[in-house]
């Protein structure tokens, strides 16, 4: 038997290069997209049922309910491909994908067959919030308000959305819950040039109005930056997998991660195509390809790709480690376990969106075109400079940890 031959191979291992060769293969048609479904505000029809046909979408549901359960640095190889070709379109694409696992972690078993159904489809756009109200109704709650950046909710079968939850006695209890599609209002303020980058990433807000979610669709907001218990959760004892531990904080700027190093990688696609093509100033017929500060400024943001990939995927792979750690060993997943995860995803995020920024600022004038793909480029890794995840709270959050003081942000 030949090394290396598919029998010589386990199973998953094919899986996950034949996922990411189809996510790979997609590129061109997702280039020439572009501009259409930035204008159109989220991914095509055609290309999401590319994403569905090629199996996509099934790779974080559990086996359970018919998807590949398989690591989260599958989704994570997956992103960085499709990002490469479209950055905003990976974003969409991957804050509804993701959102599976998320739910596979924490909802009871009740909610997951309801909410999975027949046919394992769950896509939903996340929105941590807390936004809108909740009331008291018989076997549940009503829900109303209005959640802005619901990013992937034109791919979604459901959305779920962060409020507060009122108490008896006590301060309000901030929860997850998750309603159907049919459920929402899309309101129709993402696409064309309503905002700078990320155009095609499905970031619209959603209007619900009363609308009723049963009790044992709503859990709480204890799985953001800990594992206190040391029993698992519900996830982990339906499927038996520690990856459904679902620790939030550091496993959502892995995805990040992903898709800002796929980013770094489009550029410095677009960049090789310019420079190839172009003459040095004042060298007619001696193209930039050949410019000594070209070379090196290539050659260091692409380091700077490289890294930013590297660091996300050894972000993940710690984490997938805490997560069988946790189960194995009985241990709880800390803050400052979870704020390393995130911390090492997040270098990655400035190492990529450094090497954007520098390809664009050196390109010259012509990056300045509306239609040009480094300015898209650029202009959507300047959405993730704005993101909540790159400002001030969780660096400080995550000091405040490490120091020993209570994180002051998103539960403990």
């Amino acid at each position: 038997m030949a090394e290396g031959s598919d029998a010589a191979r386990p199973p998953e291992t094919i899986l996950r290069d034949q996922l990411v060769e189809k996510a790979r293969a997609l590129q061109p048609r997702l280039r020439e997209q572009q501009a259409s479904s930035d204008k159109l505000g989220h991914v095509s029809d055609e290309m999401h049922a590319a994403f569905a046909e090629a199996g996509f979408y099934k790779i974080l549901t559990p086996r359970m309910f018919g998807g590949f359960e398989l690591e989260p640095r599958v989704f994570l190889e997956v992103v960085m491909e499709i990002a490469r070709g479209h950055p905003a379109a990976a974003w969409c694409f991957t804050l509804a994908g993701s959102h599976a696992y998320f739910m596979a972690s924490h909802w009871p078993e009740q909610a997951q067959c309801e909410l999975f159904g027949a046919d394992g489809d769950f896509r939903a756009a996340h929105v941590v919030g807390p936004v809108g109200a909740m009331t008291p109704a018989e076997g549940g709650w009503t829900v109303s308000g209005v959640w802005p950046f619901a990013s992937g909710i034109p791919i979604s079968t459901h959305f779920i959305g962060g409020t507060l939850m009122p108490t008896e006695g006590g301060p309000p209890r901030p929860v997850f819950f998750i309603v159907p599609r049919d459920k929402i209002e899309i309101l129709p303020d993402w696409g064309e040039d309503r905002f700078m980058g990320m155009r095609a990433s499905g970031s619209n807000s959603v209007r619900i109005e009363n609308a009723f979610v049963p009790a044992h669709h709503i859990v709480g907001q204890q799985m953001m930056l800990s594992h206190a218990s040391t029993s698992g959760t519900a996830g982990t004892e339906l499927h038996g997998n520690p990856m459904y531990l679902g620790v939030a904080v550091g496993w959502f700027h892995c995805e990040f991660g992903a898709i800002f190093s796929g980013t770094a990688r489009a550029a410095l696609d677009e960049f090789e195509t310019i420079i190839r093509e172009r003459d040095i100033l004042g060298q007619p017929g001696v193209k930039r390809i050949h410019d000594p500060f070209v070379q090196n400024l290539y050659g260091l943001s692409l380091g700077l790709a490289e890294s930013a990939r590297a660091l996300t995927l050894a972000a993940i792979e710690l984490y997938q480690e805490q997560c069988r750690r946790a189960v194995r060993d009985r241990q709880p997943i800390t803050a400052a376990q979870t704020f390393e995860v995130w911390g090492l995803a997040r270098e990655a995020c400035q190492m990529a969106c450094t090497c954007v920024e520098r390809l664009f600022h050196a390109t010259g004038a012509s990056a300045g075109r509306h239609d040009n793909r480094l300015q898209r480029y650029f202009r959507d890794i300047e959405m993730y400079r704005l993101h909540i995840q790159n400002q001030p709270i969780l660096p400080t959050a995550r000091g405040r940890a490490a120091l020993g003081l209570p994180p002051d942000v998103l539960g403990s």
